[in-house]
């Protein structure tokens, strides 16, 4: 447990109906679904990385920053995948999450873009119905996670989509 955490990024892309992206992992057994995130680059800020993660990740970055979760979350990988996952270098990771409201169309969103492909399907969901599917490990960090990350959408919201229908 020597390892250090890898810097990342986690991203609650809301829809206008403050319905919640997720998506379904491809490098996990199961249907496995979560939130895009991704690492921070060197030299990066938190925020750029998240836009540049989902550009990466879902094809699109037309989103606009609502909010963001005060702190950060670190979460350990099981132990069957440290010294594998990431690289071998990290323990976990600490995470700066974002709250974005989506701008663009459905049809905006392509997975395959990014070779390969993090993630083979998506929906947009009711937020606390993310919590139905299979999150893997990070199920206990996702139980934490959503209900904070609703309520900075549903402070933020009001103010983005007058703003965005102007």
């Amino acid at each position: 447990m020597t390892l250090p955490y890898r810097p990342n990024v986690g991203i609650a892309l809301f829809n206008r109906e403050g319905k919640l992206f997720i998506a379904c992992r491809t490098d996990l057994p199961g249907r496995v679904w979560q939130c895009p995130q991704g690492g921070i680059d060197e030299g990066e800020t938190p925020e750029t990385a998240a836009i540049r993660e989902m550009g990466e990740e879902i094809g699109t970055s037309s989103a606009r920053i609502l909010a963001e979760r005060e702190g950060w979350l670190s979460y350990d990988l099981p132990s069957a995948l440290i010294g594998r996952a990431l690289g071998g270098r990290f323990r976990g990771q600490t995470q700066k999450w974002f709250v974005m409201g989506y701008e663009g169309q459905d049809s905006d969103i392509r997975l395959d873009l990014h070779e390969p492909a993090e993630f083979d399907c998506w929906e947009w969901v009711e937020p606390n119905d993310v919590l139905e599917r299979d999150l893997g490990f990070k199920k206990d960090l996702y139980a934490a996670l959503i209900p904070e990350l609703t309520a900075l959408f549903q402070a933020a919201a009001k103010d983005w989509v007058r703003t965005s229908r102007a």
